[in-house]
């Protein structure tokens, strides 16, 4: 796996649950399509299901598997939240990835319950969602002030409905709170993107020395308030109750 904050964080995770349960542990990635996560969780040793709504995804997803030589870690199902309960692992899984997915789904608290529903009892679920405080520093330093303004007031941190992909955004407390009305203690939230996506990278290009400084300032700040509360991504780590 790569060494940004969020891998790093799944790398620890994905160990514990090895040496806890004494097995491979079952990994659950929602709307994990083309692999980009599932993959490299896979070459780790997890046993790892994909549900995804799109079938070219999926076939994305199992070249990919293929070329890792994990194709037997991986499990393509199509589908979506609403079908989880059909589609986990039976008990439940270890870990459970919704990754970019809370910011799409049209009821955010069904699809936490249906996170929970799939994950076994001291699991986790690890949530990466679009920062609504990012999305208005980058307007406003484009020069956009008054879309810059419009996502600030938004209730959901977006335009106008229908004017993007994202069906909201969030920012740290309201990320907590979502998770924890829908019955998981949050262990952590950080950023990804805090600071190494604002270094141009004509910086990093071709000088590993400053690639690997800008890698160990991101970690450091993943964490730390505010920088943290202005990434591009936040990342949550919840557990289930055992």
């Amino acid at each position: 796996m790569r060494s940004d904050a969020v891998h790093q964080v799944l790398e620890t995770e994905i160990a514990d649950a090895a040496q806890r349960l004494g097995r491979r542990p079952r990994v659950l990635d929602v709307g994990g399509g083309s692999g980009v996560w599932a993959v490299p969780l896979a070459e780790a040793g997890c046993a790892v299901t994909v549900v995804d709504p799109s079938p070219n995804a999926l076939a994305t997803l199992q070249r990919r598997a293929e070329d890792a030589g994990v194709a037997d870690r991986v499990t393509p199902l199509q589908g979506d939240t609403d079908a989880l309960a059909a589609l986990s692992p039976d008990g439940g899984a270890d870990l459970v990835l919704a990754h970019g997915l809370l910011e799409v789904v049209d009821d955010v608290p069904a699809a936490i319950a249906a996170l929970a529903a799939s994950t076994a009892p001291g699991g986790a679920v690890s949530v990466l969602v679009a920062n609504r405080y990012a999305a208005v520093l980058a307007r406003a330093l484009a020069g956009r002030v008054g879309e810059a303004l419009r996502l600030l007031n938004d209730a959901d941190g977006v335009l106008e409905a229908g004017s993007e992909t994202l069906q909201r955004r969030f920012d740290t407390d309201g990320l907590q709170r979502s998770l924890v009305e829908g019955g998981f203690t949050v262990e952590l939230v950080q950023g990804q993107g805090a600071l190494s996506d604002l270094v141009p990278g004509s910086v990093t290009d071709d000088n590993p020395r400053t690639a690997d400084a800008v890698a160990e300032l991101e970690q450091a700040a993943a964490t730390r308030s505010p920088l943290r509360d202005i990434a591009t991504r936040l990342h949550a780590i919840a557990r289930k109750p055992a």
